[in-house]
C-alpha cells in the first residue's frame, strides 16, 4: 500500500472519529439541556405547590379564627341568657316593692302613734320590705343611688324640677319611684325630683357628665336603703 493510500485512510478515520465525537458532544449537550429543563419545570412546579400550601394554611387559620369567634360569641350569649334570664320577672316583682312602699307612705307618724295596731302593721310591712330588698340583692337586683346624688340621666328620670337655693343645682332632692339594676343592666330608672336654681355642684362643674355604654353600666352601688325609702309607683 502506497503512502498516499495510508494517508487517505488515516484522514478518513480521523474524520469519522471527529464526527463521532461531535455527535457524542451534541447528544451530551442535548441531554444536559433536557435535564436542565426538567429541573426548571420541577422548580416552577414546586413554587406553585408552595404557594398553594401557603394559601391553604391562610384559609385554615382564617377558618379557625372564625370558629373561635363564633364559639366566644355563643358562650357570651349563653352566659348573658343565664345572667339576665329573670329580667322580665324582676321588672314584674318590682311592682310589689312599689305597692309596699305606697302602703307605708300612706301611714303618717301621728297615725302610728295614735293606733298601736296600725303601728304594728307598719312595722310588719317595713320588715317585709327589707326582706324583699334582701332577696332582690341576693339575686343581683339592687337599687340605684338617687336621693342626694347628682342627677344622672343614665339611671335617673326627672319628673319634676324644684327651685331650692340651699341645694346644689342638678341634685336629686326626692325619689318618687326607686330605680333598680339587674347585675350591671338597668331594669328601670329612678323617677326623681331635681333641684334647680341653687349653686352648681363643684363635682359636676369639674367632671362633665359622661353617658355610660347603653345606659347599662351607669350604676355604682351606694348605701343600702331602708325599706320605707321605696315610694309609690308612678
Amino acid at each position: 500500500m502506497s503512502d498516499d493510500t495510508q494517508h487517505t485512510d488515516q484522514d478518513a478515520k480521523t474524520d469519522a472519529e471527529r464526527d463521532m465525537a461531535e455527535e457524542l458532544a451534541a447528544d451530551v449537550a442535548q441531554s444536559e439541556a433536557q435535564e436542565a429543563a426538567e429541573i426548571a419545570a420541577e422548580a416552577e412546579g414546586g413554587a406553585d405547590l408552595a404557594a398553594e400550601v401557603q394559601d391553604l394554611k391562610d384559609k385554615l387559620l382564617r377558618a379557625m379564627a372564625e370558629a373561635e369567634n363564633t364559639r366566644r360569641i355563643a358562650a357570651r350569649e349563653k352566659a348573658d341568657a343565664a345572667k339576665y334570664a329573670v329580667t322580665n320577672f324582676a321588672r314584674d316583682i318590682l311592682r310589689v316593692a312599689d305597692n309596699l312602699g305606697f302602703a307605708m307612705m300612706s301611714v303618717s307618724e301621728d297615725a302610728r302613734q295614735a293606733d298601736k295596731n296600725l303601728d304594728n302593721l307598719y312595722v310588719g310591712i317595713d320588715m317585709t320590705m327589707k326582706e324583699l330588698l334582701s332577696v332582690f340583692e341576693g339575686n343581683g337586683i339592687k337599687p340605684v343611688p338617687a336621693e342626694g346624688q347628682p342627677f344622672d340621666h343614665n339611671i335617673h328620670e326627672a319628673v319634676q324640677q324644684v327651685e331650692n337655693p340651699d341645694v346644689a343645682a342638678g341634685t336629686v332632692m326626692q325619689v318618687l319611684r326607686r330605680g333598680f339594676v339587674l347585675q350591671d343592666r338597668l331594669l328601670r330608672p329612678a323617677q326623681v325630683i331635681v333641684s334647680i336654681g341653687g349653686p352648681k355642684d363643684e363635682a359636676q362643674a369639674e367632671t362633665p357628665e359622661k353617658p355610660s355604654e347603653g345606659g347599662q353600666k351607669a350604676y355604682e352601688q351606694g348605701s343600702k336603703p331602708s325599706g320605707h325609702a321605696v315610694d309609690q309607683e308612678t
